[in-house]
């Protein structure tokens, strides 16, 4: 199978029993469904069944639209939290960002490349440094202040920018900025954050800084949804790189950004691949 191949892939969870993987794979064997990637996990602690299924698009007999209205007759009697998407169908990403720019050209690069096939239908920036590079690149940005007077009308306006762009979902490419618990609480599972791993143990300004002075041996990072709790969200996914007495403040900064974006790439192409089910406060991550 090439990568242009369309694909549906179906993506659920639910209360675990018996009998859900026969239900599913009886269901698709019916209408022809050839099945090229299959993935269970039964969780113990939750007792919870989840499920990520990747079919040929073009040897089902149905159509996605009669296919989900079809497998939602399947899924009611197991009380299924499911989604059927589409590979023909481009993701949408809407990505945020502040002033530091490693995480936005790394994103714009994979994007260009084709790397992550997306679409991006704006940038939001609380700064105006990044305009000329992401117009540059054929996508409108839009320069919505932050400051402790505006931060309601700011991230309406946020939501707003999102909901127009009819995204799937929010990347906080090192956003500087705390979102308000209403916008986290409105689209849950759908905004993606990034930092460094060492919260909270090196809070607040320069943490590779404080990290130095610590002689930490690992640094990291952490790709997480973004919940109304600071950084408390499920992970996605997490990296480290190991340094040493000899690596100075800005090795470690150097060393620190390229692992914040490995990780967000990552994380975020797992979660636009349905790879990622939130289990609670964790996940499960069909790789």
């Amino acid at each position: 199978m090439t990568t242009t191949t369309r694909r549906y892939t179906l993506s659920l969870s639910c209360p675990d029993r018996v009998g859900i993987v026969a239900a599913v794979s009886n269901f698709l064997a019916a209408h022809s469904g050839w099945i090229t990637e299959a993935s269970h996990h039964a969780d113990t602690e939750s007792q919870r069944f989840f499920m990520r299924q990747e079919l040929l698009a073009d040897s089902l007999t149905l159509d996605i639209d009669t296919l989900r209205s079809e497998f939602a007759k399947i899924a009611a009697p197991f009380d299924m939290k499911w989604r059927i998407s589409d590979s023909a169908r481009k993701k949408r990403v809407v990505i945020l960002v502040s002033k530091q720019e490693h995480c936005l050209y790394d994103l714009l690069g994979r994007w260009q490349s084709g790397e992550l096939d997306i679409d991006i239908p704006c940038v939001i920036s609380n700064h105006e440094t990044f305009r000329g590079l992401v117009e540059w690149h054929g996508i409108p940005f839009h320069h919505v202040p932050v400051t402790p007077d505006t931060k309601a009308a700011a991230y309406a306006k946020v939501e707003q920018l999102y909901v127009e762009a009819e995204a799937d979902v929010m990347v906080l490419a090192r956003y500087m900025q705390i979102l308000s618990p209403g916008l986290c609480e409105k689209f849950p599972g759908q905004i993606i954050n990034i930092h460094h791993s060492f919260l909270p143990s090196f809070v607040g300004a320069k943490p590779y800084h404080q990290a130095f002075k610590r002689g930490v041996k690992l640094i990291g990072a952490t790709c997480h949804f973004v919940t109304s709790d600071l950084d408390e969200g499920p992970i996605i996914e997490q990296d480290v790189v190991r340094i040493d007495h000899s690596d100075v403040p800005e090795e470690l900064v150097r060393s620190g950004k390229d692992v914040e974006k490995a990780v967000l790439a990552r994380g975020l192409r797992y979660h636009l691949e349905d790879r990622v089910l939130i289990d609670g406060n964790k996940t499960v991550v069909f790789r």
